[in-house]
């Protein structure tokens, strides 16, 4: 009951983790508006914001597509008072669009660090800051993004400092808001998966199927998601989230069910030893 007839904003939902937890939601009666700009067909990016909405529908939610380019603070903001407008508020603001490009200082161009910048780190912080005052009038407000731990270890920066830094830089945003809203009582956490996600960026920038069958299903982000909206934003408010552990300590036992082949799954990027090693999991290796 917790969210039936209540209203989810995601940003970049038109595909991979951000589809899964729309349908998720959607399962169990939530609104979903989901703003991406994918509008036609992409051989490379399956799905588009129409067809994800049929899918959303599908699962048991209402769902507005917002053609919508998050780098875009006029469009970005519009979608948002459309979704309030069309379904009477918004309960929770999901931060799930995110660029990649995992490449070292000379490979990275300016296009590249500007685009990870104004989606990962401009965005999220737009789109929390344009749903602030529908949240705040919300009974279950909760803020989502998809982001890691925090971790000052050089070997996260080294290897890709600009991807690495938009990351953080979510989880940053993530840990600010966390105090700064905890007087409108509203929930502010983030979350990351313990292993590769099969996601488009995994198939086509991380290695394609040799990675995308080490990789778990992106349903195991949906549930974890899931669980933590599930809670209370009075107690549940600053984390930083890995989706095993969360799931594990909410009783889930069976993460077979995750896996897309018998291969050895990869671990994520920012997942330090000390996570690693607190989790029974121990069949994966480092991505290289």
């Amino acid at each position: 009951m917790i969210f039936e007839k209540k209203t989810v904003f995601i940003t970049g939902g038109s595909r991979g983790i951000g589809l899964e937890i729309a349908k998720k939601l959607a399962s169990f009666g939530a609104n979903i508006a989901i703003a991406s700009k994918t509008i036609k067909p992409n051989d490379k990016l399956p799905g588009t914001i129409f067809s994800a909405a049929r899918e959303i529908e599908a699962a048991g939610g209402k769902c507005l597509p917002l053609e919508c380019d998050i780098r875009s603070e006029e469009q970005l903001k519009h979608s948002i008072d459309q979704t309030a407008i069309k379904f009477g508020g918004i309960d929770f603001c999901i931060n799930n669009a995110s660029a990649i490009s995992p490449t070292g200082t000379a490979e990275t161009s300016k296009k590249r660090f500007d685009l990870m910048h104004k989606i990962n780190l401009r965005g999220t912080f737009l789109a929390t800051k344009f749903c602030l005052p529908y949240l705040k009038n919300s009974s279950h407000a909760h803020i989502l993004t998809l982001s890691p731990p925090i971790d000052l270890d050089d070997k996260w920066y080294a290897p890709h400092v600009a991807y690495t830094m938009s990351k953080m830089g979510m989880s940053l945003i993530t840990l600010g808001q966390s105090r700064e809203f905890r007087k409108y009582g509203i929930g502010v956490n983030s979350l990351w998966p313990l292993t590769a996600i099969d996601t488009s960026a995994v198939r086509n920038i991380l290695g394609g199927a040799e990675i995308s069958k080490r990789s778990r299903d992106a349903k195991i982000v949906a549930d974890a998601s899931f669980e933590i909206l599930k809670k209370s934003p009075l107690e549940c408010t600053g984390n930083f989230f890995i989706d095993e552990i969360i799931l594990r300590e909410c009783g889930y036992e069976d993460f077979e069910k995750y896996r897309l082949s018998d291969e050895v799954l990869i671990r994520d990027f920012f997942i330090s030893e000390n996570i690693a090693n607190s989790i029974p999991t121990k069949t994966f290796s480092v991505y290289k």
